[in-house]
């Protein structure tokens, strides 16, 4: 979800057949950080994503065109990729996934924050969310998730968000040979793809219990020093029957968890 905070970054904007000129050095970066997040993601993504990259075919030597996305996207699970600014409120991300439209800001980052990127970028959106959403049940719980979260109020949705965090941003997929990554917040991150599957790395895994997400914090600056993780995309649909409200409303009488130290930087 898109903070309400200024942003340095601006989308380019489309000319009048939909297609955006980027720069060559926004290409050049693409092409950086496809090359390098396609080794880093081997043998730690979930086969399930990588199917999707294959089908997706992304360029690599330039910044993919949305259409050339949708057109995957749309025949696959009936999504589309729809271009923002670079920031936008809440209540329109949600919007938009109700509609079965992933927001992307079509703007990419700059040298100096090719480690780490506070706002959502083409990269993250595109290299992190987009494979996934070929898969219907993924895309599917995608929707539910944001019909529910539109039906609750402001501070509950905000509330709610942490589901969303640690699934569809940090969600990992443990599977017969390991603990694999789901979540785009991992897999557009170099470091943080490396650490949350690292058996070394000191991260803590958890099996997803959705009152124990709604009672955790978060913070975007640094590795996240717990993660939840299904062992189905079942699992995730599954939320949708709950009393999602409820849980919240639980969770907030019950209290925030302490959050673990981790001062280790995302890069």
């Amino acid at each position: 979800m898109q903070a309400k905070k200024a942003s340095k970054y601006v989308s380019h904007q489309p000319d009048a057949s939909g297609v955006v000129h980027y720069p060559a050095v926004d290409n050049e970066t693409w092409r950086i950080l496809i090359e390098r997040q396609l080794e880093v993601i081997e043998g730690r993504a979930c086969q399930r994503y990588i199917d999707g990259i294959a089908q997706l075919g992304f360029p690599k030597d330039r910044i993919p065109q949305l259409h050339e996305v949708n057109e995957v996207l749309e025949a696959a699970t009936g999504w589309g990729v729809q271009q923002v600014p670079a920031i936008i409120p809440a209540e329109e991300f949600f919007i938009l996934l109700a509609n079965k439209r992933f927001p992307a800001a079509t703007f990419i980052r700059t040298r100096e924050d090719l480690n780490y990127i506070k706002e959502p970028d083409i990269f993250h959106e595109l290299f992190g969310h987009a494979p996934l959403l070929t898969c219907q049940r993924y895309a599917d719980f995608m929707e539910a998730y944001a019909k529910q979260a539109l039906r609750v109020s402001g501070k509950e949705r905000l509330h709610l968000f942490r589901l969303f965090w640690f699934t569809i941003e940090f969600g990992l997929f443990k599977q017969p040979d390991g603990m694999k990554v789901y979540g785009g917040g991992i897999l557009s991150s170099k470091g943080e793809t490396e650490y949350s599957v690292g058996l070394e790395s000191g991260a803590i895994w958890k099996p997803l219990d959705p009152l124990e997400a709604l009672r955790t914090p978060y913070r975007i600056d640094v590795m996240q020093p717990v993660y939840f993780y299904i062992e189905s995309f079942d699992e995730l649909f599954n939320l949708i029957d709950l009393d999602l409200v409820a849980l919240v409303r639980e969770a907030q009488a019950l209290g925030d968890y302490d959050m673990p130290n981790n001062e280790a930087m995302v890069c």
